[in-house]
């Protein structure tokens, strides 16, 4: 039995290193095309979290009000209510946010604030009068806020440059528990106000002195009012520790049928399962445990683009691996189809000499898979040289080898071979001997 098997052996290396140029060739196209889907299955692993960071910077995904707030005037994700109408909700619970299941997922949040006031321009000198009172909205909010999780035992800095990271600032935003401001592009075209400069902000008889410390631009409303820390609008509105919303900025998956669905409506299992998913959804369901009082709703313009970009782009992907794959398999086809004819000499006596049509379709099938194994670890190193370059130059980081890629594109080597071999194969081991030996 061992000579046996040690003669098969034999046959199979003898007979894969005859005719190179039919193994080059059909290793090379198995090469090209496990390179191929070797990159596109790392970076499609690899593509969620690295879209939903590129994708945060769209904003906020998620928007926190009091649930005993007015009835709300939205439209497109924009609220329309005045902006000193409605409940507030305390400042001193957000440091919960990170003490939730996907606390991780929580990359920032920012607390907003905001009152109609007066503001004059202070002269720069003596000499110069005042500039007109002039009506506008100043927004409280935090820039680089740093909050302590008991729960973590760790420091945690977010603010609206991580929620809002399309705002620009020329200049620079605002220090923390400072007197300071940064201006609308608007505000300081309508005022001449600079970076320097000091602007005088009243709510009837309570007031402060602000120095603009940067010009704001964000396309929005707020090109029109002056952002401060969120204390001084807690001051000047007699709102100590209190905000009016909350806007979070959280990594998550694309919601599917099943992250959809209503938390009411599931029973155990499927809301363990819910939410232990990093839906939008459940996320947002986990906030709401941690806030007493709050209503946290999904931005669905931010978390639909989202999903839909990221399931087109996996798509994507998947279409230009299983074109790889076919066309490798069509590829191994074809120069199986001319090895066997190539060989009908050989086959005929082979099987002349006593080899069964089993015996002579294993050994071409053996010779097939070692071809396969070889094809497929060249084409993985390939894939992943490939998918280092795609992943620097489309995310700015490369993603990781992965153990099971490789054994992924090695069985998917071994069933495109099998599967393009397979017509030969079958044709090569129902040969008579005898018409070949005849010449015919």
């Amino acid at each position: 039995m061992g000579g046996q098997k040690s003669m098969f052996l034999r046959l199979v290396a003898d007979s894969f290193g005859r005719r190179p140029r039919h193994k080059l060739l059909t290793g090379a196209a198995l090469a090209l095309g496990m390179g191929v889907a070797t990159a596109a299955l790392s970076v499609s692993l690899d593509v969620g979290d690295r879209l939903a960071k590129e994708f945060r910077s769209l904003g906020a995904n998620l928007l926190v009000t009091p649930q005993a707030d007015s009835l709300p005037l939205e439209i497109g994700g924009v609220d329309y209510r005045p902006v000193n109408a409605g409940a507030y909700l305390p400042e001193a619970d957000l440091p919960k946010l990170k003490t939730i299941f996907w606390h991780n997922n929580i990359i920032g949040f920012a607390p907003i604030l905001e009152v109609p006031v007066n503001t004059s321009i202070l002269p720069k000198t003596v000499s110069n009068a005042f500039v007109p009172s002039l009506s506008t909205t100043l927004i409280g909010t935090w820039s680089q806020h740093s909050i302590w999780t008991p729960d973590l035992q760790t420091r945690f800095a977010t603010g609206i440059e991580k929620t809002n990271p399309w705002w620009s600032v020329g200049g620079r935003w605002f220090s923390e528990g400072a007197d300071e401001c940064v201006i609308g592009t608007n505000y300081a075209r309508k005022t001449g106000r600079q970076i320097g400069d000091a602007i005088l902000v009243q709510d009837g008889d309570r007031g402060q002195i602000l120095q603009v410390s940067g010009i704001l631009s964000t396309g929005g409303p707020e090109d029109d009012a002056i952002v401060v820390p969120i204390a001084v609008v807690q001051k000047i509105s007699s709102k100590q520790g209190e905000y009016r919303r909350l806007y979070v900025s959280a990594l998550t998956k694309p919601e599917d049928d099943f992250g959809r669905r209503d938390p009411k409506t599931m029973n155990a299992a499927d809301l363990e399962r819910w939410s232990c998913s990093p839906y939008v959804s459940s996320i947002a369901y986990s906030i709401k445990q941690v806030l007493p009082g709050a209503d946290v709703r999904v931005i669905r313009r931010v978390a639909e683009g989202e999903g839909q970009i990221l399931a087109r782009v996996r798509m994507l992907l998947w279409l230009v691996t299983g074109a790889a794959l076919l066309a490798a398999a069509l590829a191994v086809g074809a120069s199986a189809a001319a090895s066997v004819i190539e060989r009908r000499t050989e086959i005929g006596l082979m099987k002349a000499l006593g080899a069964g049509s089993g015996t002579v379709g294993f050994l071409l099938a053996a010779e097939q898979l070692l071809l396969a194994f070889v094809g497929g670890g060249i084409g993985y190193a390939l894939g992943i040289i490939l998918a280092r370059l795609l992943g620097e130059r489309i995310f700015g980081a490369a993603p990781e080898p992965s153990l099971i890629v490789f054994l992924v594109i090695v069985a998917l080597a071994i069933g495109v071979t099998l599967l393009g071999s397979a017509i030969p194969l079958r044709r090569a081991s129902r040969y008579e001997p005898a018409p070949i030996l005849r010449g015919e």
